[in-house]
């Protein structure tokens, strides 16, 4: 096959590969609909990301720059378009963030030309950052809060001791960013999510503080801190308003996923557990509300997870993980769920937001025993049997 002919081959499948219409699968819970494909993985990202075209210098039409994963995105509806500001990993292990696009939120997602330029500004150079979380906030801006990663240097004898803090840049069209100040704060950060609305006057965070770049030791959970200026934010007062458990989903971690959506009966909430097997760690989603006049106030926890990988969502670079920094909610009430699998792809999943609050307000809470799951379970029953008569 000729050089051209390649090159022709290659843009026909990855042609095909963008073009490729997805398709709802069957069943399911009830809850939500989850879709045959996977809306951005490695290879969806541009051929020019990764191929030198130029014939005298590439002349075996080889992958110069290797992408190994497409997931943990954030995501926006803007100018009309559904949106998600992703992570791409590539094989050197770097990640960066790069914005795709989509007319119908399912299919057909295209990457901009390039990635994100993301400044360093006063801050320490980063080496890695990932799993931004995106927020239209109240003041007019669009914020995109990420993980910072940076080699620890109190161990300078162990390549793999690293530090995460929480890394803050605003913009008004996603190309252009101006980045701020990182989060302050006494511990580590790590899934830090702005709330869109000013609380007191002041900007409101989720927080998730631990001990160290992977435990969470003393860290409580998801957390809360009041700051009156973004642009050199820094975490006061921080207090857990949905704290960790012993033998539930959210065991070891549990932090806030995308910012909340305001509904007319509270503020919905999309957050992922982690707990402990016999193989590892495992990562799963759950929903929980909080009172319109109070987002700290939880006014319902439904027990167990919401979504978890199934199939081959389970198998990846870190297997057993769902994930989600990204959703979107429509006026018409669609949401749009965002989520990657096994850090490794980004999918989507459909539901409404009727649909998300008769969840939340209707499943049981988790009872924190044996005892009392089966209690709820045979209290199910008993309502059925009752409307059977």
């Amino acid at each position: 096959m000729s050089y051209l002919e390649k090159l022709s081959a290659l843009r026909s499948a990855h042609e095909a590969l963008l073009t490729r219409k997805n398709e709802p699968i069957e069943g399911g819970n009830g809850i939500y609909t989850k879709y045959r494909y996977p809306i951005l993985t490695a290879e969806h990202t541009p051929l020019e990301w990764r191929y030198d075209f130029n014939k005298e210098s590439n002349p075996y039409l080889m992958q110069r720059i290797m992408m190994n994963g497409v997931f943990n995105a954030g995501a926006i509806l803007f100018e009309g378009k559904y949106t998600v500001v992703a992570r791409v990993e590539g094989a050197d292990r770097k990640s960066f963030f790069a914005v795709a696009q989509s007319d119908n939120g399912i299919d057909n997602w295209r990457f901009w030309p390039e990635p994100i330029t993301m400044p360093d500004g006063d801050n320490a150079p980063a080496t890695n950052v990932y799993d931004m979380r995106i927020t239209q906030h109240e003041d007019g801006w669009i914020y995109g809060i990420f993980c910072v990663e940076r080699h620890d240097d109190t161990k300078p004898f162990d390549p793999s001791a690293a530090t995460a803090a929480a890394g803050i840049a605003r913009t008004k069209d996603l190309v252009h960013w101006e980045r701020l100040k990182d989060l302050s704060s006494l511990c580590q950060q790590r899934n830090v999510v702005l709330h869109p609305e000013f609380v007191d006057g002041q900007y409101a965070l989720y927080t998730r503080p631990q001990d160290g770049f992977i435990e969470t030791g003393k860290g409580g959970g998801i957390g809360w801190t009041l700051t009156p200026d973004i642009t050199h934010a820094e975490v006061r007062n921080e207090r857990i308003i949905f704290g960790r458990n012993y033998h539930t989903v959210y065991e070891v971690k549990n932090g806030e996923g995308p910012a909340p959506i305001k509904t007319a009966k509270g503020w919905l909430h999309l957050a992922h557990g982690v707990r402990a097997t016999a193989d590892g760690l495992r990562y799963v989603l759950y929903l929980y509300m909080t009172a319109l006049d109070d987002p700290t106030r939880i006014i319902a926890k439904p027990g167990g997870w919401f979504l978890i990988p199934e199939g081959a969502e389970y198998i990846g670079d870190v297997m057993n993980v769902a994930f989600s920094n990204g959703w979107i909610a429509d006026p018409d009430g669609r949401v749009f769920i965002y989520y990657a699998s096994a850090d490794t792809r980004l999918h989507v999943a459909t539901t409404t937001i009727d649909q998300l609050l008769d969840y939340c307000l209707h499943t049981p809470e988790d009872g924190l025993t044996t005892g009392a799951s089966v209690e709820t379970i045979k209290a199910l029953i008993a309502k059925n049997a009752s409307m059977s008569k």
